[in-house]
């Protein structure tokens, strides 16, 4: 049997939830942020400040063949300048509602349905919607409807890539190995939290819940994203790194530079 040829995979984190995946020539970002350091962003109760510039800008990013959107309705994982860079794009992937508010060039995808990527150099990435809560379930209406994403294509060398969305550890994530062998992850950590308005909870994964996902995942390698660059992120590599070395699971743990192009093997 003649096995796939090996399709060369680079990622560039580029701060937040948001990412440049490179799988050959097709070029897919994730969550659009790309507000200078200091905004800062009210909505009614919520105020939200952005700490740190994105490690590349648009004018920097090339061109863009599809954004994976998590969801569109916080500033967090869709801002002022990432909205309108949707505009350079030729597809937006996101959730259902989320799609009828964006419209244009927006696709919505139900969950465990799969849109296919293709055209280019006759290579064919199936892209499907996993489950994700965004905070304990008495905040799931407030919070809206969240995505995550599974990428497979002809000649991964360890499994699928999988994009967590924001989302905290709860049961329908389990479905997810049991579904797709997994090879590499990127986890949005953070524990998101606003205690004076929510009260004590996180809308996030924490640290804690990184690591024992990681261990249903099996021996995929966690890339984490969505930590650091803004004020409500109440965890950052530090409880990252901790949380998986007391798990043993440093090892399965890779940081990314802010800005650089890394090759990863998938």
């Amino acid at each position: 049997m003649i096995q796939a040829p090996t399709i060369p995979v680079r990622i560039t984190h580029i701060g937040g939830p948001t990412v440049l995946i490179e799988i050959g020539p097709l070029r897919i970002l994730t969550d659009p942020t790309f507000d200078p350091a200091g905004t800062r962003y009210v909505d009614g109760p919520y105020e939200l400040v952005k700490k740190t510039d994105p490690a590349r800008f648009p004018s920097e990013i090339g061109e863009v063949h599809t954004v994976l959107l998590s969801h569109d309705q916080h500033i967090d994982n869709l801002d002022s300048a990432g909205r309108a860079f949707l505009s350079q794009v030729k597809q937006v992937l996101t959730t259902p509602v989320g799609a009828q508010r964006l419209e244009k060039n927006a696709q919505g995808v139900p969950t465990w349905e799969t849109v296919t990527l293709s055209g280019i150099n006759h290579l064919h990435v199936r892209v499907t919607s996993t489950p994700a809560r965004h905070g304990p379930p008495e905040l799931e209406d407030a919070m809206g409807d969240v995505t995550g994403w599974i990428l497979e294509w002809e000649g991964q060398q360890h499994g699928a890539l999988y994009v967590s969305g924001d989302t905290v550890l709860f049961e329908a994530l389990h479905e997810i190995p049991q579904r797709f062998q997994v090879g590499t992850v990127l986890l949005h950590f953070g524990a998101a939290a606003d205690p004076e308005v929510l009260g004590p909870v996180h809308l996030t994964f924490s640290a804690g819940e990184g690591s024992l996902f990681a261990k249903a995942l099996g021996k995929a390698m966690v890339i984490p994203i969505h930590y650091e660059g803004w004020a409500h992120l109440s965890e950052g590599r530090a409880e990252i790194e901790e949380a998986f070395a007391k798990a043993g699971l440093e090892d399965q743990l890779c940081f990314l530079p802010f800005g650089q192009s890394v090759r990863i093997d998938v």
